[in-house]
């Protein structure tokens, strides 16, 4: 499927060349190097993952004695390079069990363990630690496909009027970021005051669901003080914005780099075993945080540029997230 793949890249990339849009390209020399390099790409890992990569794994371990699974947990410390490099021998192989083993529920893990040292002939006996570090590395790998289960059902959630722990978690948003105001009624203007759109914020969660909400109240109730903070400069008379809808914004942010997989690194590095929801609820906090100290360091002229400083910041945590020692993890100053 990987192989085949590529194929059709190559293929969509030939038929963009012969293409009208792809000859005009041809004369813009930037554009056509772009095409070319991307083309090369393409075939170089095609040839790559066909042919020399068998043989290059083959001569190694004919000259170390280990498999490649061996010398990625014994060259690398725990962390996103081991189960990164891990996780591609794993998808790239040609055994049928070890590319199984990607989406081994977490209850059958030690067997697929078991069956991975009986498929590479590994010796206990002269790698002891080989075991458990491959159990770590399948650990992180399928519990980020099991975040991400868990996320997309929370996304799916819809908010109900007629839920009471929904609306216990609304009142509840509302008492830990105005703890000195009380709420009129449930449907007021006064949610415009912590950046609703309407009278009733149930309409705002249409797009994240739950997990807008979900997010939204777990910054409040563990960083109360910074969530106040983000607030109070959401109000600004100049700098402002309408921090539950940029809050709303930012999950989506969170969500679609937890698709992606960009966010393997960062749970690679800040969680030894089983990613689970708090852990994603804890990286939305630290975007909501780190985007207001952006976007007050930005300075923007108004809030119609919150699209422009959006993308700027979404692809400054793109680019962290391509560190191989990156960890998102909300820090403070001692004085705000």
């Amino acid at each position: 499927m990987v192989l085949q793949s590529y194929v059709q890249d190559v293929l969509a990339l030939i038929g963009f060349l012969c293409s009208p849009v792809g000859l005009i390209a041809a004369f813009d020399s930037d554009l056509l190097l772009v095409s070319l390099q991307r083309m090369l790409g393409y075939i170089w890992q095609y040839v790559y993952a066909s042919f020399l990569r068998y043989w290059l794994k083959w001569a190694v371990r004919q000259v170390t004695g280990k498999c490649e699974l061996q010398r990625i947990c014994a060259g690398f410390q725990p962390g996103a390079t081991r189960t990164s490099k891990a996780e591609y021998s794993l998808q790239f192989s040609k055994n049928k069990v070890l590319r199984g083993s990607l989406q081994t529920s977490r209850d059958n893990l030690e067997q697929c363990v078991d069956h991975i040292v009986q498929a590479k002939n590994v010796k206990p006996q002269k790698d002891p630690l080989f075991r458990k570090s491959l159990h770590t590395c399948l650990l992180q790998i399928t519990g980020y496909a099991s975040l991400y289960t868990c996320v997309e059902d929370l996304r799916k959630g819809t908010f109900s009027s007629d839920n009471v722990e929904h609306e216990d978690m609304l009142l509840r948003l509302w008492k830990l970021l105005m703890p000195t105001v009380k709420l009129e009624s449930r449907v007021t203007k006064q949610w415009g005051d912590i950046g609703f759109q309407g009278d009733d914020p149930k309409t705002d969660f249409r797009g994240m669901g739950m997990l807008g909400l979900t997010n939204l109240v777990f910054f409040s109730e563990h960083y109360t003080e910074e969530a106040r903070q983000v607030l109070s400069h959401a109000n600004h008379p100049t700098l402002g914005y309408s921090y539950a809808i940029v809050g709303i914004n930012l999950t989506e942010m969170a969500y679609s780099l937890l698709k992606s997989g960009d966010l393997k690194p960062h749970f690679y590095n800040t969680v030894t075993g089983n990613p689970e929801l708090h852990h994603f609820h804890h990286l939305y906090c630290y975007l909501a945080y780190e985007f207001d100290k952006f976007w007050v360091a930005s300075k923007p002229q108004s809030i119609m540029e919150f699209n422009h400083y959006r993308e700027k910041f979404h692809s400054q945590v793109k680019v962290l997230l391509r560190q191989p020692g990156v960890a998102l993890t909300l820090t403070m100053s001692s004085s705000h």
